[in-house]
């Protein structure tokens, strides 16, 4: 079965040149160009991954992708204007795994739609499970096959990209993971810079979601200028 991809972008231009590459990639897309139409879509069907352009009129990327994440978690990759740094931040502290500043190549679009199923996926089949499929530390316990993550016994709702950096960040526990490997290892291309803040924006709602205090962590801890650590 193909999956299904939901492309929401009142710029008919790329919402059309996203189809074109996303069906050429064998993927079934949902196309819209009005933001109304697309909350119809999300409250009635189940994508397997969504794009959402934030700024779009009458309700915007950010309403869509806070509205997902009130039922779901399969990704969300959010587009944004070149300048718009603060809605990158507010994407993805209101769930989005991933965003994407315009003008993009069209090839690292599908590349990273692809990143995000293959994790996602990953995270969400399979029954059979080994000792090496739970991780735990202070209460947290992470199961990496059926993604479900409890913290003291208290369900934690993460996103697939929330839960794979805590995922990495327990499986190195004691040693310290840079910004720069967290992306690689969950993005699985080249497209870092420093001034990505990507990581770190996950970071702070993971965070939040733990009530993890910034200046005495007792799950993440930030290592300036080195990365991020679970001490053992």
């Amino acid at each position: 079965m193909k999956e299904k991809i939901l492309v929401a972008d009142d710029e008919q231009e790329i919402a059309d040149l996203i189809e074109v590459y996303l069906e050429n990639e064998g993927f079934q897309v949902r196309k819209f160009y009005d933001s109304k139409e697309a909350l119809a879509c999300i409250e009635t069907e189940v994508p397997d991954l969504a794009v959402l352009d934030i700024m779009m009129p009458d309700i915007s990327g950010l309403t869509l992708c806070r509205k997902i994440r009130e039922k779901h978690n399969y990704p969300i990759i959010m587009l944004t204007a070149k300048n718009g740094e603060l809605d990158k931040i507010n994407g993805l502290a209101l769930g989005a795994d991933d965003y994407m500043t315009k003008p993009f190549l069209p090839l690292e679009l599908v590349a990273r739609i692809k990143a995000q199923l293959r994790r996602y996926k990953r995270y969400n089949t399979g029954t059979v499970q080994d000792a090496g499929d739970i991780l735990t530390h202070k209460g947290l316990v992470l199961n990496k096959k059926t993604h479900e993550c409890t913290l003291n016994e208290r369900p934690l709702s993460l996103t697939p990209t929330e839960f794979a950096i805590l995922a990495i960040l327990c499986e190195e526990k004691g040693k310290v993971v840079s910004s720069e490997e967290l992306f690689h290892q969950i993005w699985k291309d080249e497209y870092y810079s420093k001034s990505n803040n990507t990581i770190t924006v996950h970071i702070r709602h993971l965070r939040e979601k733990m009530q993890d205090s910034f200046e005495k962590p007792r799950y993440i801890k930030t290592v300036w200028g080195c990365g991020y650590k679970i001490e053992n």
